[in-house]
């Protein structure tokens, strides 16, 4: 049986960020977990775990954006083709506790409180960047400006007012977890939880810092520089690492990702790497045949029109188009000529014609060849 769209098994568009799939996996799982009573699944939970396990995972996202299913598949056991995508398991990116999705029926977990305990990465953020169509086309270097939770400079994220301050909690031991009994299914169960004095930090701030009033951050607008890539596509996604949101309990910040909205050029229409421009041509020059300079995304070059163009015909330019962002290699443009009539004639122009339509035979006219046909 083929195999699901992964996004659509998720619920997400293909240009979802990874807060959306992470978002629609949480829901998905907690509804089709085996345990759950009501609607518990375990194929469907299982293929829920699949599609997150490869779209969260940048690399394994991009090679299934790029090949499919086929990415992934194996023979003999090992990954087919040698892809070096095939045959991974487990979580990717980063690993969402199931404890945390199913506390509601297990009353939460130790594995759940011991994660709140140590530090973590903190999240990541999602921000939308307009540029031009050629700035795409040919990359470009730009500044981009966001607010971002830096570490605060008197406390240096410790939350503290001096080292001083900071205390091992007498409730846990500094375990930042308790031991608490709960009902569940299974009934009445020893179950860690975390720590309501320190929030499973493990640690008591007597004394919060003055200047940041115990958060350990001050938000700052921050500038970088970013290298928007040639040939980037609209939609796609650039990661820069370390500028998301702050971590928690000393952790490093999550990751900003910038998605590229490319704004649409009057004339150039981009499909995939390839460029499609439209060109107006008088109808004398496609019946002569003529060389016309037409403009590329890399500037004007001359092409032949030949002798007979007929109108709707395309004239291919190889190696014209934008080049692919992983490989290089070049689309190609296609110029669609649109061959116009004039809609009045002077004196001389009505003369040539004409003289031409007396040179031409009456019943090798194209009306003539039309309604010959009719009479058979």
């Amino acid at each position: 049986m083929a195999k699901r769209d992964y996004y659509e098994i998720l619920g997400v568009s293909k240009n979802a960020s990874k807060d959306e799939i992470k978002s629609s996996y949480r829901k998905l799982a907690k509804k089709y977990h085996p345990d759950n009573k009501e609607t518990g699944d375990e194929a469907k939970f299982k293929e829920v775990q699949e599609a997150y396990d490869i779209l969260f995972d940048d690399q394994k996202r991009s090679a299934y954006d790029q090949f499919g299913h086929a990415a992934f598949e194996q023979t003999g056991g090992g990954p087919a083709g040698g892809n070096p995508f095939s045959g991974f398991g487990g979580f990717s990116g980063e690993d969402i506790n199931l404890g945390d999705i199913f506390s509601s029926f297990f009353g939460g977990g130790a594995r759940s409180a011991r994660r709140q305990t140590g530090p973590a990465k903190g999240e990541d953020i999602l921000m939308r960047l307009r540029v031009d169509f050629m700035d795409a086309v040919n990359g470009k270097d730009e500044d981009i400006s966001f607010d971002f939770d830096d570490d605060c400079p008197h406390c240096h994220g410790s939350g503290a007012d001096s080292l001083d301050d900071i205390k091992t909690c007498t409730t846990c031991g500094g375990r930042g977890s308790v031991t608490r009994q709960q009902r569940s299914l299974f009934g009445t169960v020893n179950a860690e939880v975390v720590c309501p004095d320190c929030g499973g930090r493990g640690k008591i701030i007597s004394k919060k810092c003055s200047v940041c009033g115990g958060s350990g951050h001050k938000r700052v607008k921050k500038t970088t520089k970013i290298h928007i890539p040639v040939g980037i596509n609209n939609g796609q996604q650039i990661r820069l690492a370390g500028m998301g949101g702050a971590g928690v309990n000393g952790g490093p910040h999550g990751d900003l990702y910038v998605e590229i909205n490319i704004k649409e050029h009057p004339y150039f229409k981009r499909e995939r790497n390839d460029i499609h421009l439209e060109v107006p041509l008088d109808f004398v020059d496609a019946i002569l045949g003529c060389k016309i300079e037409v403009p590329t995304v890399y500037g004007d070059m001359v092409v032949t029109v030949p002798e007979g163009t007929q109108p709707g015909q395309v004239l291919r330019l190889k190696g014209q188009g934008i080049k692919d962002l992983r490989s290089g290699k070049p689309g190609d443009q296609y110029i669609h000529l649109d061959i116009k009539g004039p809609s009045s004639l002077n004196k001389k122009q009505k003369e040539a014609l004409n003289a031409y339509k007396d040179a031409s035979k009456e019943e090798d006219s194209l009306f003539s060849k039309f309604k010959k046909k009719f009479k058979k």
